[in-house]
């Protein structure tokens, strides 16, 4: 389908503005915590529910929302995703405890495990002759949505609003309204969407007999794994290797090392998204990267953390980029949400894991070994998958 240049770039405005969506709201929370733990008087295991429950819902709402774009079509779903999550982000302002913070943070997190799998979609319906570089611009898009919150927060966001954490974390409702109201007011006119090409009935069940369903998933899955394990277990292990003045800036390497690889892939990833050998570089160099941080307690570490950052990053535009190019139209969404499901579940698996190892072993160091394991699918299953040309 050919689009006029106007509606390409409308689409990839919109695209890396949704991109941006799926974070913004997540990432207001950590430079306002502690102000809401002592207001809330939280304990250190209720923060640490409020930062897992995200994780949690785009692992358990991903195949709802799958059922929400077999009946309304990706687009719509984006916006009632954004819609959905704006409220929770609006109820934020009123809470009065934990529980009712836990409650908006579901909704919240609800509306954003909707636009995840959609934007996969959307991305076959406006740019199905792009979908690799319009992979790479939502998730450029997700990878700046970590930052802007952090870097705004303290010194924009909180005086705008009086120093009041529970409107500086509502504030947040008003881009996703904003992108939710450009989206449908800009979005380009398309053929009206089927589920399933006709009359034929909506899929939205992913069809979990499909090994490459498998295969995608738990290559998403080993990105999450490393990026959720490593930001998890990298403080612990450099305060128990003496280092605390490193945590900063590994902390920081980790998630900036993203932002190079999410840009060099705007210009390559048509290219790349078809082939085998970039995803299995990048789990190798991801395994070396673990390797080198559990080995130093340096200057090393924060360069080691950067590296694993950007093949991580890397992994994920490539890995999105798939379920359009190898499914048929009617089954991206479902095989997106399969992803996802599966990805969080397993990210959240590997956590534990790591936190088992590290008790067992009485050493931080050893909470790394169950990272390193979760990167070998990313190594593994891609020479199991055949990149069939885009339909």
């Amino acid at each position: 389908m050919l689009l006029r240049r106007g509606h390409v770039v409308t689409a990839i405005a919109l695209l890396w503005l949704a991109g941006n969506a799926l974070r913004l709201p997540i990432l207001a929370v950590p430079p306002v915590i502690t102000t809401v733990q002592a207001d809330l008087q939280m304990s250190g295991t209720q923060v640490g529910i409020l930062s897992g429950l995200p994780v949690i819902l785009f692992a358990l709402a991903a195949l709802p929302g799958s059922l929400l774009i077999s009946r309304v079509g990706p687009a719509r779903a984006l916006v009632a995703g954004l819609l959905i999550a704006a409220v929770g982000c609006a109820l934020r302002g009123a809470v009065a405890g934990a529980m009712t913070l836990y409650a908006a943070t579901v909704v919240l997190g609800a509306g954003i495990a909707v636009m995840q799998p959609a934007l996969p979609a959307v991305v076959r319906q406006w740019l199905p002759d792009r979908v690799g570089f319009a992979t790479a611009v939502f998730t450029n898009g997700l990878i700046v949505g970590e930052f802007v919150p952090i870097i705004l927060m303290t010194p924009l966001v909180l005086p705008l609003v009086g120093e009041s954490w529970r409107w500086a974390l509502a504030f947040w409702a008003l881009p996703l309204l904003a992108i939710a109201a450009l989206t449908v007011a800009l979005a380009p006119r398309l053929a009206p969407w089927r589920a399933g090409g006709g009359n034929a009935r909506p899929r939205w069940w992913p069809n979990w007999r499909d090994r490459i369903v498998w295969h995608l998933a738990l290559i998403l899955g080993s990105a999450n794994s490393a990026y959720f394990g490593a930001n998890t277990f990298l403080p612990s292990y450099l305060d128990g290797a003496g280092r605390p003045d490193l945590i900063g800036p590994a902390l920081t390497a980790l998630n900036v090392g993203q932002l190079p690889a999410s840009l060099l892939l705007l210009a390559v990833a048509d290219r790349l998204a078809r082939r085998a050998w970039p995803l299995v570089m990048a789990g190798a160099a991801g395994i070396l990267c673990v390797v080198g941080i559990v080995s130093s307690a340096s200057g090393w570490t924060v360069a080691y953390a950067a590296g694993l950052g950007f093949f991580v990053a890397a992994t994920l535009v490539l890995s999105l980029a798939l379920p359009p190019l190898l499914q048929p139209p009617a089954d991206v969404a479902r095989t997106s949400a399969a992803m996802f499901a599966v990805g969080y579940t397993e990210a959240m698996v590997v956590s534990v894991l790591g936190g088992a190892a590290w008790d067992f072993t009485g050493l931080p160091a050893f909470s790394f070994l169950p990272i390193a394991a979760s990167l070998l699918p990313m190594v593994l299953l891609p020479l199991r998958i055949r990149f069939a040309p885009d339909r």
